[in-house]
């Protein structure tokens, strides 16, 4: 219980000071003049500006509380390392034992996990929450129990009290480290890129000067190669395929070292190509050579030669050829020399008229038979007699010409098939699509028919022979969804697609197993044409094996989630189909650095006059310390008692009654008049 004076004024303080300030200057002037009562008239003044004040004793029944140190305990995953664990485990609580022994003191003990995804250890973020829920008058300390590293820093509050970290980890902990100091998420094919790698020794090393660096890509046979430590090593790597290329980095797991999860480092790059080239051979101007042409010109990664046949062999109409501004087309150079350099070649309407010999056609077949691409769009001249179907092409086309040309209008469709070919799959709006005007009937003989038109013949057949893709649209009318004709249609969506099909872009591949990771969760993709996939196969970084069952989300689309228990190589199959990928970051944060150190911590330490200790030394003993004073020594450290309480009850008397306050300024001012009326 305490008590003391305090005021309540019934005016502002300024008026009352003001009043008081006049009183005083009324008591001045009556001195001035010789006024008997001058001293009766400040006593009287005075009694009436205490009065305006309220003086009153306040008492004040209050109880004491207890302070409260936080206590937080890292149990990330660097905290699990050696016997961390187990030391961090133990010293807590033989220091809540220690605080619980303490009269007035309460102990709040936090533990502390990894934080969200990739974030590391958030040690002030915990406190700040911690704070936020406790009286900041009653902390008396903070103590953090980890290998001081934390990835959140920057949000350490303004603490009232002091702060201990308390070391786990051990003078001769030392470990080896691989780190990936760039990597690029995207390389062209066939040209080197530089990755940055180094390998450091971090802590109580032995001193090695070299160590082995293992490499696999897509989880093949590793070479191996030997790189020296501490030094940055500039390596090049060309990406064996397009899209997903998944390299694994390993450093050996050394003797004494502290752990083999920082060993390991996981890149994954697409590959793309640089440029694709493209040969577009118009046999005649037509309306739809353009679109054709503004397609592939579109597309900046397309490198377009296009040729249009202006002048046949058998146009003849005297005109000297010195005198024509024609260029000849160069056969030879393109069909013999350099055919090789195109990644597909278009017949757009074309037909035999003696430009290109029968060699030349064997060529393009072997062409396509050792891994090229050719697109034929076929006009009315694909069903007479000088169809490039009658010549040796006519082994690698996939329908065969019945000489039957449609001249009517139809609507084209998306066949059952064409719903999970990834060509045609999704092309919506197909009841709005406008109407093509011819179409050349065909037999197909293999390969898939993906689109029909006329009577439900087929329209766009796709194929692959050998090493090579063959498609043949059985149509010259694209162009008029180019024009809008009725409506119009996705021309330019299709086309795109049929061009990267057959350029085997990996994304266009019907028959493919691929895997999207977010995290440790990877969305296992599969898109086949067949009705069920059956189950997918997963092994695991430690080689532990799993089998999920994949669900069809779309036609010809099946999925399905999978949680990665470690951070690692994933290795997918499927029958012939097989993916890898690598969930986690490319090197986990927790273990960028893994001996325990104090250096991101001493300076806010510092300002708080903390310590350091650390815990293979011993478990520090707790001593009360006062606000402001050092709060660390040899094998000790500090709280500061807060004297917080709560107040229970208020009673306030006033000292100066307004009966009281009557009474003594009439009998003041009284008195004052009466002794200068005798004067």
């Amino acid at each position: 219980m305490t008590g003391q004076i305090v005021f309540d004024p019934l005016l502002p303080w300024w008026i009352v000071a003001a009043l008081a300030a006049l009183a005083l200057g009324g008591a001045l002037l009556a001195l001035w003049r010789g006024l008997s009562g001058w001293a009766l008239r400040l006593l009287a003044g005075a009694v009436v500006v205490a009065a305006l004040a309220q003086p009153s004793y306040q008492i004040e029944n209050r109880a004491p509380l207890s302070d409260i140190v936080l206590m937080l305990v890292d149990q990330s995953a660097s905290q699990q390392l050696a016997e961390r664990a187990g030391v961090t485990s133990d010293a807590a609580d033989v220091l809540e034992a220690q605080l619980n022994a303490r009269a007035n003191t309460e102990v709040r003990r936090i533990a502390v996990g990894d934080g969200d995804g990739d974030a590391g250890t958030q040690l002030m973020t915990a406190l700040s929450a911690a704070l936020a829920e406790e009286p900041r008058g009653r902390i008396a300390g903070v103590f953090l129990l980890s290998d001081g590293r934390l990835h959140d820093l920057e949000r350490a509050p303004d603490l009232p009290a002091p702060m201990h970290l308390l070391l786990t980890g051990r003078e001769t902990d030392w470990d080896r480290r691989l780190i990936v100091r760039n990597a690029p998420a995207f390389a062209i094919l066939g040209e080197e890129v530089q990755l940055t790698l180094r390998v450091d020794d971090d802590g109580a090393a032995p001193g090695d000067r070299a160590t082995d660096l293992l490499i696999s890509v897509d989880g093949a046979e590793p070479q191996r190669f030997s790189v020296p430590i501490g030094e940055d090593l500039s390596l090049p790597i060309t990406l064996p395929h397009g899209g997903l290329n998944v390299i694994q980095f390993t450093v050996p797991t050394a003797q004494g070292e502290l752990t083999d999860r920082n060993n390991t480092a996981l890149v994954q790059i697409n590959g793309v190509r640089d440029r694709l080239r493209v040969l577009l051979v118009s046999g005649e101007p037509h309306a739809g050579g353009r679109t054709w042409r503004n397609l592939l010109k579109s597309d900046s990664s397309v490198d377009l030669v296009h040729f249009t046949i202006l002048r046949p062999p058998e146009k003849q109409d005297g005109v000297p050829v010195n005198e024509l501004s024609l260029i000849a087309f160069p056969t030879r150079e393109l069909f013999l020399e350099k055919i090789d350099d195109f990644d597909l070649i278009i017949f757009d309407r074309y037909k035999r008229r003696g430009i290109l010999p029968s060699v030349y056609f064997d060529n393009i077949r072997n062409y396509v038979q050792n891994g090229g691409a050719v697109l034929v769009a076929a006009g009315p001249d694909f069903a007479s007699a000088d169809s490039i179907y009658r010549s040796p092409l006519a082994e690698v086309l996939p329908a065969e010409p019945t000489a039957h040309v449609f001249q009517k209008g139809f609507r084209p469709k998306v066949t059952d098939l064409g719903e999970k070919h990834p060509v045609t799959a999704g092309l919506l709006g197909a009841e709005t699509w406008g109407r093509w005007l011819r179409q050349i009937e065909v037999e197909p003989d293999r390969g898939d028919v993906v689109m029909s038109g006329a009577d439900d013949r087929p329209l766009l057949v796709l194929d692959r022979v050998g090493e090579g893709r063959v498609a043949l649209l059985a149509s010259d009318q694209a162009w008029l969804w180019s024009r809008g004709f009725e409506g119009g249609g996705p021309q330019l969506e299709l086309l795109r697609r049929l061009a990267h099909w057959m350029m085997k872009e990996p994304e266009l591949e019907e028959e493919t197993l691929w895997a999207e990771a977010t995290g440790q969760t990877m969305r296992i993709i599969r898109r086949s044409l067949g009705s069920d996939v059956g189950t997918v196969t997963i092994t695991r970084p430690d080689g532990t094996t799993d089998e999920v069952t994949l669900q069809e989300v779309t036609p010809g689309r099946f999925e399905t989630l999978y949680e990665g228990p470690n951070i690692g190589l994933y290795r997918l199959e499927k029958g012939d189909q097989s993916a890898v990928i690598g969930l986690g970051p490319a090197a986990p944060r927790e273990f960028e650095q893994t001996i325990a150190g104090s250096e991101a911590l001493e300076p806010l330490i510092d300002t708080l006059r903390g310590g350091t200790p650390r815990l293979e030394d011993g478990v520090p003993q707790i001593r009360t310390v006062r606000a402001g004073r050092p709060a660390a020594g040899r094998g000790w450290i500090g709280i500061t008692p807060r004297e917080a309480y709560e107040t229970l009850d208020v009673r306030q008397s006033p000292l100066l009654p307004a009966w009281l306050v009557l009474l003594l300024a009439s009998l003041l001012i009284v008195g004052a008049w009466l002794r200068e009326g005798r004067s």
